[in-house]
């Protein structure tokens, strides 16, 4: 597929103050000059970023990009749920990112809605006006207990109405790779667009991935720590190994690439123009 064919996607974390509102609309004037499909915003642990995230992605979609907002059940119960997804419909919101959700500090994740039963929520209120986009674990959700079900739980979100999915961030492709191979073999067809992050400091890379279940492979991992006390090494480096695994992505038949910006410009921007897009 032609790069120009492809489709390309930012994420923001939701603002939680007027500071980080107005970063955020920065950082989205300057990506808007690379013209993305469109931007996602997230929603913290059992919504406790809603108010930031309904009012970022409605300011942001009014500016003309398609802005899609991640949501989800977390503690909120339907009634809740269904007047935001009404919020967005008559705001002109077009695309939803439909999630489980990180389950908040102090509150067991049993009994929680997963991600398909907020699917078929969102279609049986909205029939087909979302475009819903799901998440997809090519190295295995930290809850997975068995291979198998990795995919039988995103077969799961597809058959419930998912349009199309994003992954968490990886560092090796041929992780996603053998994920698309398993989607294949169970009849899978929706587009799964590969996470992309930026790396930026070693201590945060490395925690953040410990948490989410992000494999950071030896070789990078070993340079990196031998580059923290040299940013500019450091940035270097991972500008070209994440550069580097976008290519081979890419050249590999993904349908595009989606961006973890963590409110920033310039990581992204560096890999934008080292793939030449």
């Amino acid at each position: 597929m032609s790069r120009d064919k492809l489709s390309y996607s930012f994420e923001f974390s939701a603002p939680r103050d007027d500071e980080a509102i107005a970063k955020v609309k920065k950082v989205h004037a300057r990506l808007g000059e690379l013209s993305p499909h469109f931007y996602s915003v997230t929603y913290g642990a059992g919504g406790s970023t809603k108010d930031g995230t309904k009012q970022t992605v409605i300011d942001l979609n009014n500016l003309g990009t398609p802005v899609a907002a991640h949501i989800s059940f977390g503690t909120d119960g339907p009634d809740l749920i269904r007047g935001l997804l009404h919020e967005y419909k008559e705001a002109g919101v077009t695309r939803l990112v439909a999630l489980r959700g990180d389950i908040p500090s102090g509150v067991s994740g049993k009994g929680l809605p997963h991600a398909n039963e907020l699917v078929e929520f969102i279609r049986h209120e909205t029939g087909d006006h979302f475009h819903i986009d799901v998440a997809a674990y090519p190295e295995f959700h930290p809850e997975t207990r068995h291979v198998d079900d990795e995919i039988r739980y995103f077969k799961m979100k597809v058959d419930a109405g998912a349009n199309s999915a994003i992954t968490q961030y990886f560092y090796n492709a041929d992780a996603y790779f053998r994920f698309m191979d398993r989607c294949n073999a169970a009849g899978v067809d929706v587009p799964v667009f590969p996470g992309i992050m930026p790396i930026t400091n070693y201590d945060g890379i490395v925690r953040f991935s410990k948490i989410c279940g992000a494999e950071i492979p030896q070789w990078i991992e070993k340079t990196l720590r031998n580059y923290k006390e040299d940013p500019a090494s450091l940035k270097a480096f991972g500008d070209d190994v994440v550069t580097q695994m976008c290519e081979r992505l890419i050249d590999g038949g993904a349908p595009g690439l989606h961006f973890y910006t963590l409110n920033q410009s310039a990581p992204t921007l560096r890999i934008w123009n080292k793939l030449g897009l």
